[in-house]
This record gives C-alpha cells, structure tokens and sequence, in this order.
C-alpha cells in the first residue's frame, strides 16, 4: 500500500465517528477489570478517605444508576444533535455533515459517555454475595463515581459546543481552515508553470478498473515505477473527478509496458463514492461555495453568510501569495516520468468565483465586497498571470453586478470598486 494511500485510510478512520469512541469503551473495561484486580491493595491514608466504603447493595445501586443515567444521556444528547445537523443542513449543505462526525470534540464526548456506561456493567457484576463474603469493588466504584461527574462537565461542554458547532461563521471558519491546510499540504515555495506534454506515438492507452470519484493518486509511486520501467506515463484524470469504468484515463509509453502499467495504476488510484480534500483542492473550495450558493438562494436570502465566504475564499488566495501549485509533473533523475492534470491558480480562482458571481448577481453588497476581495488580494499577489486571473473576474463582476442593478448609489460604488481592482492589478 503506497504512501498516499495510507494517508488516505488514516484520514478516512480518524474521520469515522465510531473509532474514538469504540478505543475508549475498551479502555474503560481494561481499566475495570484492571481496578478489581487491585482491590484490597493497601492505599495511602489520604487517598483511602475518598474511596468508597459502603456495602455490596449501595456499590449494585450507584454503579446500575450510573449506568443508566449516562446511556440515557447518550441517546438524548445525540438525538437532539441529528435534529440540529439536520437542520443546518439545509442551510448549509449535506456534504458539510462529514465536518460535524470526523470533529474530534463530537466523538470525545460520545465516547465518555458510553465509556462510562460500559465501565459501570463491567464493576457491577463484580458486586457479589456469597456464603464465604461479599465483594465489594471499592476503588472500582469510586472511579466510576469519579467518572460520572467528569460526565456532568462532558455533557455541559458539548451542549456548548454543539451550539457553536451549528452557526453558520463556525462552519465556514472550519472548512476554510481545511482549505488552507489543503493549499498549506500541496504548495511549492515558488510558482512554476507546467509544460506541455505531447503524446508520444507508441504509447498504449490505460483504462479504469472500477469507477467512482478518484479521492487520491499516489503519483509518487508511479513515478518511481515509470522510473524504474524506463517508462513515461500521461493521465487525463485528476483528483476529484469521476472516473467511468472501462474509461481511458491516460497512457503509458513504450506500449510494451501497458499491462504492467495497468496493474500499477489499478493500485495508485483510490476510488470512493464521494469526493475527498486530501488531493482535491477544487473540493474543499466547492463546500464554500456550497454555504454561500444556498445563502443566496431566494429561499434562505443571506447576503451575510455570501459575504462571509467571499472574504474566506479572498484569505485562502492571500495566503497562496507567492507560492506555487503542483504541476502534476513528476521527474526521477531530470526526466519527466508522469503527467498529470491539476488545479491551477486560474481554475482555483474560477472555482471559487464564477458561482457566487452567478449566484450574487442580483446582490450589490455581495458583489462589493467581491469586488473589494479581489482588489486587496491583487495587492498581495504579485504574478502577473494570476493578476490578470483576478482583473478578469473583476470585470466579470463588474458586468453581472450593473447588469441586474438600478440602484444608482450601488452602480456608483460597484464602479468605484472595480477601479481600485484596475489600480491593484497595475501597481
């Protein structure tokens, strides 16, 4: 399994909204068991003044109370939960659920309540009476007690959080800072621009062994094939498109590589049912242009929440500033062993803008502040092929906001925006 794809699994399981909270309900058995184990261990003074001294009915009462208490909660807690995502959802798209399950904060909180559920069964039926003694797991029972409080600040915290997970700033905080991580993951110190690459005349066509999203590539390790093999090899798929079964998605020369090279890519190529940010830049754009694309829709008509994803999308191009994306051309040894496509600074620029321009149209305060986004990110960016991306959506913006606009005072001012992106692209 290749570097890329590991990271990908890694990514999927920590993501998964059973795995925390599952290493957690185990732990709490072990240390069960390994609590009764140790009864009758002789303790300190000042820690035996803590431990709990009753007798085997209080131990079955406290621990069964615990017990229910704590499942209850869980299945409370958690079902107001699903109606609160469900209706942030339709504000702000399903795709985004995936960000509430992988949250970290979710899965803790979770897994401290049924942790502390599954520790109280395993010291209750320890808890017995027999002829020769009772037993009574008394540092088990004061750990569990321990534990339910510890479940009291658990359930105040993640009321709290849920509340703030909720709000529509939050979220497009959060999936802004997946963005950039993203960009963070993937650019170069300089920017460097591919260069063509004919198909040479004895290459062989490789297709798809399945079909799905292709979520990761692991490029590296077909380059280092192709390096290897004495091979070049040219894909027509990138990160986050759908890939059809049968389909050609690139070639491989010599042609007398093809079915070597089918075996290695059937391996490189990760596909799933939906798209994934590891690789895909385009994605982690898309899920804000989702938030604000439904708080333009006349249903919902938020030109705010529009106009907060405008400024994350201008911050994500101000921290690209500088620095270059992949080409998607893999060398070994100064020769160029893959092709590839992939997101450009023009298509990321696009991605983030042709939709909200479309869907802001009829919005002058959106289109302002596009128009004010792209000047202050012109100031920051110093290419002048991606300057002249940004003078382009300018007068994009420019075009749509005065065609579907009467308000003179907002002509005015989309004018006036619009000179200071001229004035930023041509400092």
């Amino acid at each position: 399994m290749g570097a890329a794809r590991l990271r990908q699994f890694w990514a999927d399981l920590l993501a998964s909204f059973w795995l925390r909270p599952a290493a957690m309900t185990v732990s709490s058995i072990l240390l069960a068991l390994g609590l009764i184990r140790l009864e009758g261990v002789a303790l300190p003074d000042w820690v035996g003044y803590w431990v709990y001294a009753g007798g085997t009915a209080g131990a079955r009462d406290v621990l069964g109370v615990i017990a229910s208490a704590t499942i209850g909660v869980a299945g409370t807690t958690f079902s107001i939960t699903v109606a609160a995502l469900t209706l942030a959802s339709s504000q702000m798209g399903p795709r985004l659920l995936r960000n509430f399950t992988r949250d970290a904060g979710n899965q803790y909180a979770l897994g401290a309540l049924v942790a502390t559920f599954a520790y109280a069964l395993v010291a209750l039926r320890s808890v017995h009476e027999a002829e020769e003694g009772e037993f009574v797991p008394q540092l088990a029972v004061s750990v569990g007690l321990l534990m339910a409080f510890a479940c009291i600040g658990v359930l105040i915290w993640f009321l709290h959080h849920v509340a703030a997970s909720i709000s529509v700033d939050r979220v497009v905080a959060l999936v802004q800072k997946d963005l950039t991580a993203a960009l963070d993951q993937v650019a170069r110190d300089e920017p460097r621009q591919a260069d063509p690459v004919p198909r040479p005349q004895d290459a062989a066509p490789l297709h798809a062994a399945g079909s799905g999203y292709l979520r990761v590539l692991d490029d590296a390790a077909l380059a280092d094939w192709a390096a290897e093999s004495d091979a070049l090899l040219l894909l027509e798929v990138r990160a986050g498109g759908f890939v059809f079964p049968g389909s050609e998605v690139g070639c491989v020369s010599p042609a007398a590589r093809q079915e070597e090279a089918q075996a290695k890519l059937a391996e490189a190529m990760v596909l799933g049912d939906a798209r994934s940010v590891e690789q895909d830049l385009e994605f982690a754009v898309r899920q804000l242009v989702e938030v604000g694309m439904r708080a333009l829709s006349p249903g919902i008509n938020d030109p705010f929440t529009a106009i907060a994803v405008v400024d994350r999308l201008g911050a994500a191009l101000c921290g690209l500033a500088g620095r270059g994306l992949p080409t998607g051309q893999l060398h070994r040894e100064g020769r160029l062993r893959l092709a590839r496509p992939a997101t450009d600074y023009t298509g990321l620029v696009d991605a983030m803008f042709h939709m909200l321009r479309q869907g802001g149209a009829g919005q002058p305060a959106v289109m302002i502040r596009l128009l004010e986004v792209l000047a202050v990110t012109a100031t920051v960016e110093h290419d002048p092929h991606r300057r002249a991306d940004l003078r382009r959506h300018a007068e994009l913006t420019c075009d749509a906001a005065l065609r579907d606009c009467t308000d003179e005072a907002a002509r005015q001012a989309i004018l006036n925006r619009h000179a200071s992106v001229l004035e930023a692209v041509a400092s």
